[in-house]
């Protein structure tokens, strides 16, 4: 085994704990039960873009497991959770109402192991809803009867959290926006929004640092980095409280020694890989925490009650 692979499994060991045993099995046969290792990229950008910045991540797993990796971009986030749940998948990143959607089908079907850390600390993100700049959109108040756009139906900041935050607020945005659509991601959505497809749109970002980089994190700093977006052009509307960061999962069938060398290893890329780690994840972070279920419960709820609403409509 290469010194790299000693590495991570080393620092796998660090983080969960596993006996030097579980080590030395994972280091003769980290591989052990799989021939290949599939990776999921979530909807969210178009496809060129996601391949290529994955590039380096399957060139890491296949390195790290010695099997052949393989990456499988889906449209929308409802294919990732197809596919996870469906077992034809290994390893994906998810939103945090993504692995809800999951968990409430089937509790056993992946399981959550990581998440990411804000560059200031805190272990959540935010929906943020934008108008264009000189729209005269500048509060919910100023939205009624304008066309909202939402990201994709299994979003946690492009549609989950915003419904919830309207429900509290007492609005239903059927009645109080004149029309809602989705836009089939969060790169569309704010695409449509500038386009003047839609008058205000939600998308995820971190919230911390400064707006003209489209903050630290999020969608808004991929787009900011890519030249798609000057921020200038847009302005905030809402914001919402902080949600949980969205886990790394992986298939609960998967053998133990691969989840513990996959696990290291993502532990340990925003170190020995940092630009993999800024391109994969979408912006600048601290690195990673351990999460479990439980971090999710509070998600898991919203979405049983916002599906238990849309089958009572």
């Amino acid at each position: 085994m290469n010194a790299w692979k000693k590495i991570s499994l080393a620092a796998a060991a660090a983080v969960i704990g596993v006996t030097g045993a579980s080590v030395a099995q994972a280091q003769e046969r980290p591989e052990a039960g799989i021939d290949s290792f599939r990776v999921s990229i979530i909807g969210g950008e178009n496809e060129q873009d996601r391949l290529r910045k994955y590039q380096c991540m399957e060139d890491r797993f296949e390195s790290l497991l010695g099997v052949d990796t393989k990456l499988f971009p889906s449209s929308d986030y409802a294919g990732t959770m197809e596919g996870l749940l469906g077992g034809t998948l290994d390893y994906a990143f998810l939103g945090s109402s993504g692995y809800a959607g999951i968990h409430i089908e089937d509790p056993d079907a992946v399981e959550p192991v990581l998440s990411r850390i804000q560059t200031n600390g805190a272990k959540g993100y935010h929906s943020i809803m934008l108008s264009r700049k000189g729209s005269g959109i500048e509060t919910i108040e100023d939205a009624k009867g304008k066309l909202l756009g939402y990201a994709d139906p299994n979003s946690t900041s492009g549609y989950l959290i915003p419904v919830s935050a309207f429900d509290e607020m007492g609005i239903n945005p059927d009645d109080y926006f004149a029309k809602t659509t989705f836009s089939g991601g969060h790169e569309q959505n704010v695409l449509a929004l500038l386009n003047g497809d839609v008058d205000v749109a939600v998308t995820w970002t971190s919230g911390v640092g400064e707006w003209e980089n489209g903050f630290t994190s999020g969608n808004l700093r991929k787009m900011v980095d890519k030249g798609m977006l000057d921020m200038s052009e847009v302005q905030q509307v809402w914001m919402s409280d902080l949600i949980p960061n969205g886990p790394a999962v992986l298939r609960t069938t998967l053998p133990q020694q691969v989840k513990v060398a996959v696990k290291g290893s993502l532990m340990t890329m925003p170190w020995d890989d940092p630009e993999c780690f800024y391109q994969t994840f979408g912006g600048n972070y601290a690195g990673f925490f351990e999460v479990n279920h439980d971090f999710y419960q509070g998600i898991v709820n919203a979405r049983r009650k916002e599906i238990e609403q849309a089958e009572a409509n």
